[in-house]
Parts: structure tokens; C-alpha cells; sequence
């Protein structure tokens, strides 16, 4: 019974790092550089510092390979340490720089972002799909309307949020269903949708109406709307999105005074992708 029990758990979370990278079996596949990737990747804004143990618990790496990893980091110089407390150190960034000084969206989206920010006093943002998650390429933020802070570089679930979305509406028939093979869809507020059917169906919304607005599905008290910015090919490479306290602005009021901005500004970013 414990042993059935115990696998039914496992099966209904998410894998941890650990189990993603035993699950590969792949010999070309270099574990030491995926798991100290993963170290990386377990600090988090609201975490500015991890001690080995909670970092192990985060990814599912033994203590001995994450001491490792980190030991590797703070030579190297991307890490430091506080007694038994390690957090990352400024040199971190120049692992995502090359992405964002070679990519022209990243390079050029600001000034374009700042401007519907400003039109419509709300922040605005760009973001791209990568795996499960949106990846925040650029952001200009006039006030803080979520309880976590949003910069470039942040990931939230691309199932919940208006800019995901919108760019999981434009993705090829195959690719949503590995999407769907892979990603839990978790409530994370009590209007989280949650259910393969209920997702598709919003997506179909979406796409036939060419934006997509989300009601406090990511968090009680947030409402957005989002945008596809489309290449010259006319395929979908990014999404564009503003953000709003929901008590204050209505879903109606997204789509009257909010849309045609937004549908502007990616009419504009859309020039600087290929």
C-alpha cells in the first residue's frame, strides 16, 4: 500500500531536476553541467540566499554534488558565501547578456515598452516561450500589481497567464500537445483553469479573437491582457501584455481603452523581428 501510495505522489508532482536528468539516460548528456545549471536556477527573488540543504530539497540533488556545484560557482566567481548561506554574485548576469545584446526584440523592445507604459499608465511587458514557462525579455513597470517582483528574466506558467497564452493559441498542433503531455496545470488561485479541455478551449478563444485577457487565474487581484507580436513570416515569436489591478480596471475596459495600444505597439516590435 505505502509503496502504491508513494508512487501515485510521485506521479501527481512535478518531477524534480534531479528526476528530469536521470529520466534522459542520454551518454552525450553532461549531468554536471545540467545540475549545476539547476543550482542556478533554484535561486529565486524571493530567496536572495539558499544554504546546500535547501537548494538540495529544491532540485532533488544530494548535498555532496550540490556543495560541489556551488564550490565550482563561487571559484569561479558567478557565487559567494555567508557562513552556510550562498547567494549569486553580479557575474551571473553575463550569462544572460549574450542572449539579450545579440537577440534585436530584447535590444530594441524598451523604448517602445516605456511608451504604452506610459500612455496607459500600467506596466507593460514582453515576453517569450521557452519550455513550460514565459521568459520576460523586457519590462517597464509603473507600480508593483503582483505580491512576487517581475524584471527581465523572470518565468511565470505559460498556462495561467495572458501572455502565455497567447502564444500556446499559435503553436502548431503537435507542439501544444507535448505542451500538454508535460506541463501540471495547478490552481493557483480558485479561477485557475486546470483541465486539458478547458485550456484548449480558451486557447481557441484566443485565436479567434486575437488576444487574450486573464481574470486573477495567476493571482487574486491581477487582471491582464496580452497581444501576439508576430515575424515577418507572420508566425508568433513573442507576446506583449499590460498589467492591472483588477478592482480598478475592468475586463471591458482591457479590451476598449488597453487593446489598441497594445495592438499598436506590436504592430511596431513586430519590424524588428525577422
Amino acid at each position: 500500500m505505502t509503496t502504491t501510495t508513494n508512487k501515485t505522489a510521485a506521479a501527481e508532482r512535478e518531477p524534480t531536476i534531479a528526476e528530469q536528468i536521470e529520466a534522459l539516460a542520454d551518454p552525450s548528456f553532461m549531468t554536471s553541467l545540467a545540475r549545476g545549471l539547476a543550482v542556478l536556477q533554484a535561486f529565486s527573488d524571493s530567496r536572495r540566499s539558499l544554504t546546500i540543504a535547501q537548494i538540495s530539497q529544491k532540485t532533488g540533488i544530494p548535498r555532496a554534488a550540490v556543495s560541489r556545484c556551488l564550490y565550482t560557482l563561487k571559484q569561479l566567481g558567478y557565487a559567494d558565501s555567508d557562513v552556510n548561506n550562498y547567494s549569486l554574485r553580479p557575474k551571473v548576469l553575463t550569462l544572460g547578456y549574450s542572449y539579450l545584446s545579440s537577440t534585436p526584440l530584447t535590444v530594441s523592445a524598451q523604448p517602445y515598452l516605456n511608451q504604452i507604459s506610459r500612455t496607459l499608465n500600467e506596466s507593460c511587458s514582453l515576453a517569450v516561450l521557452d519550455d513550460n514557462e514565459v521568459l520576460y525579455v523586457a519590462r517597464s513597470a509603473t507600480s508593483r500589481v503582483m505580491s512576487v517582483a517581475l524584471n527581465t528574466g523572470s518565468r511565470l506558467p505559460a498556462y495561467c497567464t495572458s501572455l502565455g497564452r497567447v502564444m500556446l493559441a499559435h503553436l502548431p498542433e503537435a507542439d501544444l500537445q507535448a505542451y500538454l503531455d508535460k506541463v501540471r496545470l495547478k490552481p493557483l488561485t480558485e479561477h485557475t483553469i486546470t483541465t486539458q479541455k478547458g485550456l484548449r478551449a480558451a486557447l481557441v478563444q484566443v485565436r479567434e479573437q486575437g488576444y487574450a485577457i486573464n481574470n486573477e487565474e495567476l493571482e487574486v487581484g491581477l487582471r491582464s491582457i496580452a497581444v501576439p507580436v508576430r515575424g515577418a513570416s507572420g508566425t508568433v515569436l513573442a507576446a506583449l501584455n499590460v498589467g492591472a489591478q483588477a478592482g480598478r480596471v475592468s475586463a471591458r475596459q482591457m479590451e476598449e481603452q488597453f487593446l489598441p495600444t497594445l495592438q499598436q505597439g506590436a504592430r511596431e516590435l513586430a519590424v524588428l523581428l525577422p
